[in-house]
């Protein structure tokens, strides 16, 4: 792999390389727009696409035939647009079966509230849309709180704006079936927890039982995730998820892993009560035989991490000791490598801060999981970046500066483009190491990646590359950066707010100068103080003076003196006499 090299993803179109995180996730968004874009044109326009060029002739790789075949008002052709996921088509045609007094079976009714229920009564989409992931933990509770918030969970809502209509169309189906059979109910049930009506899921599955029915596996499991919207109260809510699983255990239904995922997710918005539950939990899966998931871990790591005044356990090293053995393959809509890693990192961040556990190894192990096996193949492309920045951000914190310098250069920009916070962990490992040879190398990097006008970033450089003498190569280096640096605070544009100088800045670039024996250079940022009314320090005009009498200029040197008298300041007279003993001067000139 090419260090150098942007993702593959964007190699097909140099124009289109991403300079930062930024331009890297829009041309990836952009890049996916289009694929859904051509999938629109062909599901919409199939009467432009029948003709079949290729020799041979490839049927997987050819677009799908999407027009119904069958004409006419028939059970056969029910299931066609069924089967082709027409929803609208296919109320429209049961509609007509009912009225022309056509019977229609049973099978073809359920299959029929099966496609109502997974597409929420609206049209299918080319790609069906991700499910957003609930983001209803409540951080940052304290573990003897009892009671959830009610303005984050408002029963019977699952998402911002319920998606489960009154009396819509699977409901209306569902009301005139001649009869209905465990399917029917299942299937309304998980439709009706999927698109946010869980109240009226579980009055469904009252009326399943009523009727002598049983629920399947994952009506159970989709009951389960809805526990949080049912019940206000953690300790409720940890009963009436008992209740369904001895319901199951009644029934004779057999768990399997996305019963306890279902189950993990719903203890992880339980306070407390979650995490004493959450252990076992893990036993009973142990006790079954059934092997944890990634998104096992992604809920285990929240329940006990959720917090940061929680005191670390060593969960987080027994998940990664599970991780490291195994390559995962999907089995839950949850799992996700990055979420582990990622929520990983966090912690370990905390961890590394608040709690004073000095362990890179830990990172190291986290990073080598996520490596492991086929785990790449759960790589989101969204949050891969974030994934690295954690990283690299732990690796400025607590690795040798070799070390980190040999990731940076192996990982920007293939794996990530640094965020203005890593360039930042990365400048004060420089200075913590003492290596501030290598920042005009960073600095050629933060223009690259558009990061030259970020203020704080900018005047962090030059207040390390000012703050002590070093050999003439370096400061040359230095001053070509103060010289691009200055270039910036002067760039004006359309599109631009100029930057302001401020004290600091002014002080740092004539500095550089000086040292560098860029005499005129120094002088025209020293006319600067008096243009914005600030005062340069003792340091800088000493310097400046050095660098006069080193280029052997005393019209600069008296140029000077005459500033610093213009300005009142106290140190005017030293500087006229160190002018004085040391330049040689004319006549005119004293």
């Amino acid at each position: 792999q090419d260090p150098t090299a942007a993702h593959y993803m964007f190699q097909d179109d140099p124009f289109l390389m991403p300079r930062n995180a930024a331009n890297s996730r829009l041309f990836s968004l952009s890049k996916e727009s289009g694929r859904n874009a051509a999938k629109y044109i062909i599901k919409q326009f199939p009467q432009y696409f029948d003709k079949t060029f290729a020799e041979p002739n490839i049927p997987c790789l050819m677009p799908e035939t999407l027009v119904p075949q069958i004409e006419g008002v028939s059970e056969e052709a029910l299931k066609e647009r069924i089967h082709l996921r027409r929803v609208k088509d296919s109320v429209d045609l049961f509609d007509q079966l009912v009225q022309a007094g056509t019977p229609v079976s049973l099978e073809t009714t359920n299959s029929l509230l099966d496609l109502l229920c997974f597409y929420g009564d609206g049209e299918s989409t080319p790609e069906t849309e991700e499910e957003e992931k609930e983001d209803l933990e409540e951080s940052g509770v304290n573990a003897s709180e009892q009671k959830a918030p009610k303005r984050q969970f408002q029963r019977g809502s699952q998402t911002s704006g319920s998606r489960w209509r009154e009396n819509n169309n699977a409901e209306r189906i569902f009301k005139i079936m001649p009869e209905r059979n465990a399917h029917s109910y299942c299937t309304m049930i998980r439709g009706m927890v999927k698109h946010g009506a869980s109240a009226k899921a579980y009055d469904m599955y009252i009326d399943l039982l009523n009727e002598r029915h049983k629920a399947d596996v994952h009506t159970f499991n989709a009951l389960i995730t809805a526990v949080p919207y049912l019940k206000e109260r953690f300790i409720e809510r940890w009963e009436l998820a008992k209740v369904f699983l001895n319901h199951m255990a009644q029934q004779e239904v057999q768990p399997n892993l996305l019963t306890f995922n279902a189950l993990l997710k719903t203890l992880r918005r339980c306070g407390g009560v979650g995490r004493s539950m959450s252990l076992l939990v893990i036993k009973e899966m142990e006790a079954l035989d059934i092997e944890p998931s990634l998104a096992t871990y992604d809920h285990l790591l929240f329940i006990f991490y959720r917090s940061v005044d929680l005191y670390p356990s060593g969960i987080i090293s027994e998940v990664l000791d599970d991780v490291e053995k195994r390559s995962f393959t999907p089995q839950d809509p949850d799992d996700d490598v990055l979420s582990v890693m990622f929520v990983s990192f966090k912690i370990l961040t905390r961890l590394l801060q608040c709690c004073d556990l000095k362990d890179i190894k830990l990172a190291y192990r986290l990073n080598k999981a996520m490596e492991k096996g086929d785990n790449w193949k759960f790589l989101d492309m969204d949050r891969l970046n974030a994934y690295w920045s954690k990283f690299f951000s732990l690796l400025c914190m607590m690795e040798q500066i070799d070390v980190v310098l040999k990731w940076y250069k192996e990982m920007s920009p293939s794996l990530f483009y640094p965020t203005p916070k890593n360039i930042l962990d990365l400048l004060q490992a420089l200075d913590a190491a003492n290596h501030l040879e290598v920042i005009p190398s960073v600095w050629e990097d933060m223009k690259q990646l558009g990061f030259n006008r970020r203020q704080e970033l900018l005047e962090e450089v030059l207040s390390l590359m000012s703050r002590d003498q070093h050999p003439d190569e370096i400061q040359l280096a230095f001053a070509k950066c103060a010289e691009d640096i200055k270039a910036v605070y002067e760039q004006t544009g359309r599109e631009q707010v100029p930057l302001e100088w401020t004290g600091s800045a002014l002080s740092n670039v004539a500095l550089l100068f000086s040292r560098a024996g860029r005499t005129q250079d120094a002088w025209n940022m020293m006319e600067r103080f008096q243009q914005i009314n600030r005062i340069p320090t003792d340091q800088v005009m000493n310097e400046f003076l050095n660098c006069a009498k080193q280029t052997n200029c005393p019209d600069e040197a008296i140029k000077l003196v005459k500033l610093a008298a213009s300005l009142g300041l106290p140190s005017s007279q030293r500087l006229k006499s160190r002018t004085e003993k040391e330049f040689e001067l004319s006549e005119k000139q004293k």
